[in-house]
């Protein structure tokens, strides 16, 4: 019942500030989102698109804003991870809900894809959020972390407004197929793997 209650409150606090502020509210929601706030991108953007279905906002305009603001959350936690590095995280995390198994997980996760693993993370629930602080611990290349970071928010957003469009004042439900758009990601990223795979064996061969 807590927990019904802090979504629904979050929903509200997201659906006021959209509706109040527009793209500006979208930007800054999503900065939180990246920055380690617990502010779920899965209500900001199919609200918004819900809007656009309305015609009281513009989808690509949505889009960039969510974008955007992704990639400078994300980049406030990259440098949180390069400049204050990883006990401090430890230390402080938990105010922003963040466990040490979370930060473990992801770490791991990071390890053991590399730099594209912020890419594919940027579609992954959960592990989007915290991605940004190990690649920052580890101290990525900046140029790669922002290209593969923006592709995936990009992509990440476009997805979420075109839902958000798709169900119009039905929007909320957007829960209730929440598993099927984690499914139709998790096969597009394999689709995606599938292909470079084959593309890199195929010079590799012609070499």
């Amino acid at each position: 019942m807590v927990a019904l209650d802090i979504i629904n409150n979050l929903a509200n606090f997201v659906i006021q500030t959209i509706s109040n502020t527009g793209y500006l509210g979208i930007f800054f929601l999503m900065v939180a989102e990246s920055a380690l706030i617990p502010i779920p991108s899965e209500i900001i953007m199919p609200f918004s698109g819900y809007l656009a279905s309305t015609g009281k906002l513009n989808p690509i305009l949505i889009i960039l804003a969510g974008a955007v603001g992704n990639l400078v959350g994300s980049l406030i936690a990259y440098f949180i991870g390069v400049k204050l590095g990883r006990e401090f995280i430890l230390k402080y995390g938990k105010y922003v809900l963040l466990k040490k198994s979370h930060l473990e997980w992801t770490e791991s996760y990071f390890k053991k894809y590399g730099d594209r693993s912020t890419f594919v993370s940027r579609l992954l629930p959960a592990i989007r959020t915290y991605i940004s602080l190990p690649a920052g611990v580890a101290r990525m290349n900046l140029k790669k972390f922002v290209a593969y970071t923006f592709a995936g928010s990009i992509i990440w957003s476009v997805l979420l407004t075109y839902v958000g469009i798709a169900l119009g004042d039905q929007w909320t439900k957007i829960r209730h197929y929440s598993d099927y758009i984690d499914g139709a990601v998790i096969v597009g990223i394999i689709i995606i793997i599938i292909i470079i795979a084959k593309k890199k064996i195929g010079k590799t061969e012609s070499s």
